[in-house]
């Protein structure tokens, strides 16, 4: 096929570099290199690492939040999300873990079980949460980082009231370094990690001797919760309503399982069964989630009993940044100014691995559903858009912490239960009787957990509606202006349908376009007559008959299979399946040409009903006015009109 491009614009050409195709087998699918070969990888120690910038950076924020949202209750909600945590969500991503070994995650588990369009729909509402999930992830990370730097003792005067605009500006800079071209370096998240985690040892050490030394904080924080809410059962009762507030805790495993392709597995693994891969993973969400659980309670507790309730709320000094104002009152200024650096770099970095994730979400399934714009397919002008988004949600929410913290726990909480459901699902079709009554309830308290948190902050489901509202009207339109593209990635005959090709080639090569009926001798007898008196073809010629059966209409791409065959003795049938009619007798056409080198007819009769409902018929269903749709296929694949196989409409 002969096509004639011109020379792209040298902006133009910079913004599409490494354009390819992403919904094809073998695509590159995300800002990386391309993936590693097979049993190559990393330690899954250091992939950890890898989730944990996104994971272990809540931190951050979480106990401050924790205490906004429970006061005195955060470390009794915080056991209970501890318990979530490990009986649930470690339970529910283990097995994730086992049916998706390649990165894919739950959203791709949940498409397996639906087709047609409200499957896509599905998985466009599921990529909305996602987006939510992601896009606050770099927001909120920003927004912390710009906390800890504008109160850091040493700087507060001089960034006063610039919050906005620091986090602006770290959300420009982490879209900066994506156009310029970022590789996700596990080795400097094992540092950052590293650094991390073992300041907040630091500081939870040092936060539990104050505590010890000082013992009346805990006697005066137990007499006030017991006054707050009576006996010890009326504690646990309030606590198991609040913690829903406590749900940005949840945050990482999601990612944890994207990350998979990295771990390196054992050297007998394959790609069909990376059975030390899945072992390695499940090592990866166990290591994370004990570590993650044993800072919650710390962290919770010792935030709780030592720090002022005033100086969480906004404007006190631990509002977003409850250990660093730790650090900063027990270790001295100088290790609160080392703390605050490797927070901000940790919370920088949760960003870059989160527009990582959306840049290799979206190309997953986007593309290969048709929905979405041809530059959708490159790096740099997603990075800009989803730039632009940031931008956006920061002025909306004044890149603030506190105000953000629902629409992160919604995204996070509705991925994990979309999760839930899947692996009950899977385990309910493997029979697996005991674990799919087990991950049922474990989908009944993440479901209930997502209802009781949409409800008190139902900013998060609002967000998440804009996105996933943006999302279906963008791709919906994608799918419009792509729906004359030639959506067959190949054509295979069998050997009966190769003779048919190869018989008519030694003339002029007829097709018939039919919809089959009852397919009995008369369909075919009057078919043949109507279209020789309708195109005034002499009774000398004869003809293939070509009949598409529509398979799932929602499918953008897919192969075409011909089969030929003789009904009745005379009359030879080609016989296709294909998600449209149109891009499958175009695709045919395209192929029996290529094959013979001799230019194909193909005869229809006008199809009945207005145009505006052929094209409603066409674009959902695959059917409707297909002569002119098979030309218009035509066409756009093959711009060289003496080489364009001929339709013939009558």
């Amino acid at each position: 096929m002969v096509t004639t491009e011109r020379p792209p614009h040298r902006l133009r050409a910079w913004m599409l570099e490494g354009l390819s195709d992403m919904g094809k087998a073998g695509g590159h699918t995300g800002p990386h290199a391309e993936p590693e070969p097979p049993h190559q990888g990393q330690r899954w120690w250091r992939v950890m690492c890898l989730t944990g910038v996104d994971y272990f950076s809540t931190l951050g924020y979480q106990p401050g939040i924790a205490a906004l949202a429970a006061g005195l209750l955060s470390p009794v909600a915080t056991i209970v999300l501890v318990i979530v945590t490990l009986a649930g969500a470690l339970p529910v991503y283990r097995r994730v873990a086992e049916e998706s070994p390649h990165g894919e995650g739950s959203i791709a588990m949940l498409e397996r079980l639906l087709s047609f369009w409200q499957g896509k729909l599905f998985v466009l509402t599921l990529l909305g949460f996602a987006a939510t999930d992601f896009l606050i992830t770099i927001t909120l990370s920003a927004a912390d980082a710009s906390t800890h730097l504008v109160q850091n003792p040493h700087l507060t005067s001089a960034l006063h009231d610039k919050q906005l605009l620091i986090t602006l500006l770290l959300v420009a800079l982490l879209g900066a370094v994506f156009l310029k071209g970022f590789l996700e370096a596990i080795g400097v998240a094992v540092a950052l990690v590293g650094v991390y985690l073992t300041l907040n040892v630091v500081v939870v050490i040092t936060g539990l001797w104050h505590v010890v030394t000082a013992g009346h904080v805990v006697t005066d924080w137990s007499s006030a919760l017991t006054a707050e809410h009576g006996n010890v059962f009326v504690v646990i009762g309030v606590a198991l309503i609040v913690f829903p507030k406590l749900a940005l805790g949840l945050s990482g495993f999601e990612t944890g399982v994207a990350v998979m392709p990295h771990v390196r597995g054992d050297a007998g693994d394959t790609e069909e069964h990376p059975a030390g891969r899945i072992r390695d993973t499940k090592k990866l969400l166990t290591t994370a989630a004990l570590i993650m659980s044993c800072f919650l309670i710390a962290t919770s507790f010792i935030t709780t009993v030592l720090i002022p309730e005033k100086e969480f709320k906004t404007g006190g000094q631990a509002n977003g940044r409850a250990l660093a104002y730790l650090a900063h009152e027990y270790l001295g200024s100088a290790f609160g100014t080392v703390y605050d650096i490797s927070t901000i770099a940790i919370l920088w970095f949760a960003g870059a691995s989160a527009m990582a994730g959306l840049l290799n979400l979206m190309p997953r399934y986007l593309p290969r559903y048709g929905m979405a714009p041809h530059w959708a397919r490159a790096v740099r002008p997603m990075v800009i858009v989803f730039t632009l988004v940031a931008f956006l949600v920061t002025w909306v929410f004044d890149a603030n912490v506190d105000k953000q913290g629902g629409a992160y726990a919604t995204g996070v909480l509705v991925l994990i239960s979309s999760a839930a459901i899947a692996v009950t699902i899977a385990a309910h079709k493997a029979g697996q009787r005991g674990w799919t009554i087990g991950f049922a309830v474990i989908s009944a308290v993440f479901l209930y957990t997502t209802v009781v948190n949409v409800i008190e902050r139902p900013d998060g489901v609002k967000i998440g509606a804009c996105f996933i509202a943006g999302i279906v009207l963008v791709s919906l339109l994608s799918r419009l202006a792509r729906a004359f593209e030639l959506r067959v990635t190949q054509v295979q005959l069998d050997d009966m349908a190769e003779r048919f090709i190869r018989d008519m080639s030694h003339r002029r090569i007829r097709f018939i376009a039919n919809k089959p009926g009852l397919r009995d001798k008369a369909e075919y007898r009057d078919k043949i007559e109507q279209i020789r008196i309708d195109n005034d073809i002499p009774m000398t010629e004869d003809f293939v008959f070509a009949e598409v059966t529509v398979t799932d209409p929602s499918e953008f791409e897919a192969g075409l299979t011909v089969r030929g065959e003789v009904l009745h003795g005379r009359y030879r049938v080609l016989t296709l399946e294909h998600s449209s009619i149109s891009n499958a007798l175009a695709a045919l056409l395209l192929h029996v040409r290529d094959m013979t080198g001799c230019t194909p007819h193909i005869y229809f009769e006008w199809t009945e009903g207005t145009p505006f409902a052929n094209f409603l018929r066409f674009f959902l269903f695959g059917q409707g006015e297909v002569a002119p749709v098979t030309r218009e296929v035509l066409r756009l694949a093959e711009p060289n009109r003496a080489r364009r196989p001929r339709v013939h409409t009558g």
